[in-house]
């Protein structure tokens, strides 16, 4: 048991909030506004937690690259029209308020590192009351995107947490990486938008099938930290 471990970061899409149907259908949207293919549907949570941007190219290799730019507007503001439709639901998964609830009571601090820009973590904060909830909120705004280490290392730096102290929960592979290049545990979920092997495959500590295993899984978790399983 890591008596010391103090800050718990959480990614956001596909670990605590169900958002893979709206980001598919706003991709979908995107495809037709700018009259190219859909991707393929199954590379498309494939690429959910990468920056905009870096998703965005990933999904439309061919579009120009002076045509990215807009490619990105279009997507905000598809994706702004979404929030205020009627039938616009993120739901958080089971047991996301549960899980918060507990960690808190046993003195842990919550963060965020996502890649969500600012204003949809705020959005979603607000839209589930979680507002004060994190002591730090890294995005793609603050730092680049997964699976660069800055996030973390933001998230370290304002809460004066060592990186053995600290660990990461997320659903993809960009999660677990950016973790291991910032010397942090991590935590892999098995509900998200990457397999369950390719978390462990890029270092995750463990995983945990519902967030009702995670406050054990943090009490239970030791260092040193994995690294990434030889390919």
């Amino acid at each position: 048991m890591s008596a010391s471990l103090r800050l718990v970061i959480f990614d956001l899409d596909g670990t605590v909030v169900d958002s893979q149907s709206n980001i598919v259908r706003a991709v979908k949207e995107v495809a037709r506004a700018l009259d190219v293919a859909e991707p393929p549907l199954g590379q498309i949570p494939l690429v959910i937690g990468l920056s905009l941007d870096e998703a965005l190219v990933r999904l439309f290799p061919d579009i120009e690259p002076e045509r990215h730019q807009s490619m990105e507007a279009t997507y905000r503001k598809i994706f702004v029209g979404l929030r205020s439709s009627p039938d616009y639901d993120e739901p958080l998964f089971p047991g996301t308020l549960e899980a918060f609830d507990a960690l808190v009571q046993e003195g842990y601090l919550l963060g965020i590192a996502t890649g969500k820009a600012q204003r949809g973590v705020d959005h979603l904060l607000k839209r589930h009351g979680l507002e004060g909830r994190f002591v730090t909120m890294q995005t793609p705004d603050k730092a680049p995107g997964k699976p660069h280490p800055g996030m973390i290392l933001n998230a370290l730096g304002e809460t004066g947490v060592l990186p053995e102290n600290a660990v990461m929960i997320g659903d993809t592979s960009f999660d677990i990486l950016m973790a291991v290049a910032a010397g942090v545990p991590s935590i892999g979920v098995s509900w998200g938008n990457h397999p369950p092997e390719d978390l462990i495959k890029a270092g995750a500590h463990s995983m945990i099938d519902h967030l009702d295993q995670l406050l054990p899984a943090v009490q239970t978790l030791k260092t040193p930290v994995a690294t990434p399983a030889a390919s």
